[in-house]
């Protein structure tokens, strides 16, 4: 396996994510809900989960009858995920790969790929776009879910209890950086990556990719009694949802 900041410093995580990962409020009542919702019915395609960690997503779209092969590049997690679907009599394949790498998987196998809170991360994001790319099946779509780059940083959210109003600092948006930071409950940093959201979006045009949809779901009433914290979201977007296509016909053949 290719080795990069993102493969080690997420590999050290370990089963501190593993906890995190399925004890967060965020990701369990509402990334994951919105992000599993735009599949639609998946019984019968075969999805990627590309950064799956230790599986929940793996796990749910395998119950709906998706043909699941589930890759990280974390061996804790990974292993985790491997003994939660034996346990549940689930059959996902997994291995352990960069996302830049994925070596093994036969070009335009996917019907979809799933890439939930990790596109953000990844050193190597034009390898990553082009494997992508390559393993999904022309007409196959790719799900996103990422931090938002408009509201995450390096701008900064700021927390003002007196009135209940929530006010955003914007800094340096302009500027790519990457930085060394923290999550909340856990003892090691990882390595954070900030792009504009149009850099984003020229990665996918770049690597063939037709933008589907994006979108900034708020809150619905059900999620916010969840989780009070989940109230923030209706105020500010933390979360981008994008869907992406694979063209069936090359469309830079086509133009020339």
């Amino acid at each position: 396996m290719k080795k990069d900041s993102s493969t080690e410093c997420w590999s050290k995580l370990g089963s501190e994510w593993i906890e995190k990962a399925q004890t967060n409020d965020f990701r369990m009542y509402y990334i994951m809900p919105n992000t599993i919702g735009k599949f639609g019915d998946v019984k019968g395609e075969k999805i990627l989960d590309l950064g799956c960690g230790e599986g929940g997503y793996s796990r749910e779209l395998a119950k709906k009858g998706a043909i699941v092969t589930s890759i990280d590049c974390s061996e804790e997690p990974l292993e985790y995920a491997k003994k939660k679907a034996e346990e549940e009599q689930l059959e996902i394949k997994h291995y352990m790969r960069n996302s830049n790498n994925l070596y093994g998987l036969e070009d335009n196998i996917f019907d979809d790929v799933l890439s939930s809170m990790m596109i953000m991360d990844v050193e190597d994001l034009n390898g990553t776009l082009k494997e992508i790319y390559r393993v999904l099946k022309p007409g196959g779509k790719v799900f996103i879910s990422m931090l938002h780059p408009c509201f995450k940083p390096p701008v900064e959210h700021k927390w003002f209890s007196n009135d209940g109003e929530i006010q955003v600092i914007v800094k340096d948006y302009y500027n790519p950086t990457e930085w060394n930071g923290s999550i909340t409950g856990l003892e090691r940093t990882v390595v954070y990556r900030h792009k504009t959201l149009s850099e984003y979006v020229k990665f996918f045009v770049k690597n063939g990719f037709i933008l589907l949809d994006m979108d900034e779901p708020i809150p619905t009433e059900e999620q916010i009694k969840m989780s009070h914290r989940i109230e923030w979201l209706t105020k500010i977007p933390m979360y981008l949802f994008m869907e992406l296509v694979k063209p069936k016909i090359d469309i830079y053949e086509m133009f020339g």
